[in-house]
């Protein structure tokens, strides 16, 4: 089992994850937000990205006027940099979003343990059935993602999951039944 809480394991990754590992250190975005539990969510780490995915950073936030001025300082000089607050699934949330060199990242803060944010539970719940089902199911979530799927309805679809794919991944996250 992977440790997803420390980047290591990208080193040792595909070339995307490496150049993830690369670029993540350049910006010291894990020592900038340390204080905040970041972790590296998403597609790229469970390799089941296209070359368009992005970097998303997640963080456990508190203060989030404090962790929204920093986001601004540390990292509001990139290319095509934007910030802002909402609310989702009725919580506070701040979400900055920049590119550097090859990479889209993304950067989202809640007040939620990193690893209770629903962006960690579904790359779990993804990386459990990946590991479960192998190279041809991990292939198929690829091809579905290039012909515009996003990530959670291709796996509902392979899965033939009803209803809400993002539920669903939640709950075989807080299930871990078999698929």
């Amino acid at each position: 089992m992977i440790d997803f809480t420390n980047l290591e394991y990208l080193k040792e990754g595909t070339p995307r994850q490496k150049d993830a590992y690369s670029i993540l250190n350049e910006l010291n975005i894990f020592e900038n937000l340390e204080p905040y539990s970041p972790i590296l969510a998403g597609t790229i780490p469970i390799n089941i990205d296209l070359p368009d995915s992005d970097l998303d950073i997640i963080c456990y936030v508190s203060e989030l006027n404090i962790f929204y001025q920093l986001i601004i300082y540390r990292y509001g000089q990139n290319d095509q940099f934007n910030i802002r607050s909402k609310i989702i699934d009725n919580i506070e949330t701040v979400i900055a979003n920049f590119n550097y060199k090859d990479f889209s990242i993304e950067i989202f803060g809640q007040n939620i343990p990193t690893t209770q944010q629903n962006a960690y539970k579904h790359m779990m719940a993804e990386y459990m059935i990946l590991n479960e089902k192998g190279e041809e199911f991990r292939q198929q979530v690829l091809y579905l993602k290039s012909t515009g799927y996003k990530t959670e309805p291709a796996f509902a679809k392979l899965l033939d999951l009803e209803g809400d794919p993002y539920l669903s991944l939640l709950q075989i996250h807080d299930s871990q039944i078999d698929i």
